[in-house]
Order: C-alpha cells, then sequence, then structure tokens
C-alpha cells in the first residue's frame, strides 16, 4: 500500500508538466514544476531555471519534497531522470561520471535555450552533486583529448555533497559492504544478477540505515519511497556502472575548478561525508557558502526538506547574490 507524502499538499499547489527529450542517445523524462514550465511562452518567460539533479538510484521523485517548498512564482524547475534510471532510458555512453557530465552539460543547452534570459542555478544531491561539480569545473586537456569548459551557471546548489571519498567516511565499512553487495550483482548471470541488485530486502536495509528520522510515519513515507523508486533502474550495467562513478569520485576533486556561487547543504550525521569534510569543502571553493542542518543525515531532501528550501530561497535573494 502507498504511503502517502507528507509533502503532497504542497506539491500539489505546483503545476506540473512532463515531457521526454532526446538528450546524449537517451529519452530523457522531465518533469517541469511551476507556472514557468507549462509551455513554451511561459518557459520564454521565467526569471529563474533551476536544474535538479537526482542522487544515485533514485529520480526525479526524490528532491520533489524540496521543490515543493521553494517559495518564488517566476521560477522554472525542471526534474529530469537521469539516463538509465526512473523512467528514462540508457544514453549512448558509458554511465560513468564522464558520460553523466557530457549528458548534463547537454541536458542544460538545450533547456537554458527556452529560457535565455533566465537566472541558470544547478542543483544537485549526493551523486548528483558529484557529477553538477565534475560538470561545472570542467577538464583541462589531456593525452589525446581536448579541453572541456566547465558548465557556466549564475549559482549552484549541492544538497549532501559527497565531499570526501566514501570509503572514508562515517561508515567506509558499510561502503565496503556495498561494494561486495555490487560486485555479487555483477558476478552473477545477467537475470539473477538484476533480481540481487534489486532485491526488496536489501533496499530496505539500506533505506533503514540511511533514515535518522525518529517519526515512524515519515519513516514509513521513506521506506515506501525507497521501495517504489530504487530499484528502477533499466539494467545491471547501467547501476553497475554508476555505482563505481559513485565511489571512486567526490566534489573534493573539483572544488578548486568551481568558480560559481556555491550554497553547500550539509548533515551533520551524515553516514557518507564527515562534517569536517564539508568545512573544508567550503573552504577550498571560491565562493562557497555552508548551511549545516543539525539531526539528520544522508536523507536532508525527505526529512528536512523545509529548510533545505528556505536556505536556497535566502540564498537565491537579489540582497544575498549581490553581497
Amino acid at each position: 500500500m502507498t504511503v502517502a507524502s507528507p509533502y503532497a499538499v504542497e506539491l500539489s499547489r505546483m503545476p506540473v508538466t512532463t515531457r521526454v527529450l532526446p538528450v546524449a542517445g537517451s529519452e530523457t523524462h522531465v518533469w517541469e514544476y511551476g507556472e514557468c514550465g507549462s509551455d513554451a511562452e511561459t518557459r520564454a518567460s521565467a526569471g529563474t531555471l533551476v536544474v535538479v539533479v537526482h542522487g544515485y538510484r533514485g529520480d526525479h521523485h526524490g528532491l520533489e519534497p524540496v521543490i515543493a517548498q521553494l517559495n518564488h512564482p517566476g521560477y522554472r524547475v525542471v526534474a529530469p531522470d537521469l539516463p538509465g534510471f526512473g523512467v528514462s532510458t540508457p544514453m549512448r555512453a558509458v554511465h560513468d561520471l564522464d558520460g553523466y557530465v557530457e549528458w548534463l552539460h547537454e541536458f542544460v543547452e538545450r533547456v537554458r535555450a527556452e529560457s535565455p534570459s533566465a537566472r541558470l542555478v544547478i542543483v544537485g544531491h549526493s551523486f548528483g552533486s558529484i557529477v553538477v561539480a565534475a560538470a561545472l569545473a570542467g577538464s583541462p586537456a589531456g593525452s589525446g583529448t581536448p579541453a572541456r569548459p566547465g558548465l557556466a551557471v549564475d549559482d549552484a546548489v549541492l544538497i549532501n555533497p559527497i565531499a570526501a571519498p566514501a570509503l572514508k567516511g562515517p561508515r567506509g565499512v558499510m561502503t565496503r559492504v556495498a561494494i561486495g553487495y555490487y560486485r555479487l550483482g555483477a558476478a552473477a548471470p545477467e537475470k539473477l544478477g538484476h533480481v540481487i541488485l534489486s532485491s526488496p530486502v536489501m533496499v530496505r536495509v539500506i533505506s533503514i540505515t540511511m533514515a535518522t528520522t525518529k517519526n515512524k510515519a515519515l519513516r514509513r513515507w521513506i521506506h515506501d519511497q525507497h521501495h517504489r523508486y530504487f530499484s528502477a533502474f533499466a539494467n545491471r550495467t547501467v547501476v553497475l556502472d554508476a555505482f563505481r562513478a559513485s565511489v571512486s569520485n567526490d566534489v573534493s576533486e573539483y572544488a578548486g575548478r568551481i568558480t560559481a556561487r556555491t550554497l553547500l547543504i550539509a548533515a551533520d550525521k551524515d553516514d557518507i561525508t564527515p562534517i569536517a569534510a564539508q568545512h573544508r569543502l567550503r573552504d577550498s571553493m571560491s565562493d562557497a557558502r555552508l548551511v549545516v542542518l543539525d539531526d539528520v543525515g544522508h536523507l536532508i531532501h525527505y526529512e528536512r526538506p523545509i529548510e533545505a528550501a528556505r536556505a536556497i530561497d535566502a540564498f537565491l535573494e537579489p540582497s544575498a547574490s549581490a553581497s
């Protein structure tokens, strides 16, 4: 039985438009929230374009609680399912960090062209924070590879950013267990591997591990969200490639090359990244602000979306951007 969202009322007040965009070989399914995303005319009139990039094994539903709380009528909020996850089809490239960065560049170019005068804000959560950071940083020319310019945005927001290598986090042991689990899924025959990787039991274990709230109703809803959406991946290859990317990279690798004004929203009980690493990440960036939410872990978007949205709204206020 589906558990009702505690944020359903706020979300129901927002107009939602869905469509499919072909990007990097993926039929990318897109949800647009707010009056400014309903058609070509309103998209062109948007004052602020917010592109939202969800985390590993999630889809656009994950950040809906935060989107529902954003409090500016001029926002056009665009939330795609990452290629290979949710209902978006895989892209033509490998589903590693480079593949997702190339996809994000192309996706942002497509939606920005529809709102050419809008302020561009990009938001990434968890694995999405790594994809966003790598895209913002760009890459220097390498042996036989041309330089890739950084994604040009006005502002960036990283929620639960992966600020340090996952294996060095407070629960590095749990990360190693997860690596073993994914290796098992990779070693098994295709059909069995898919069953292992989408096991409801493992999804519930992961959900229980990540949730920190003591509110029983909220915990039930979080577990239901993970049960409904955490195994919506296209195939075993996609989920394994993306997992390797999620544990092999972190935002700190790219921080020094990010020039966009950036808001970091971190949690003091995040089991993946210690809070000290979030402070180091802020200090290593040229223009970053850090908001720390207490008594919450890696699920800020589920457990504390109101505070996260307020932090984003305050960060995007004209007076804040001018300071």
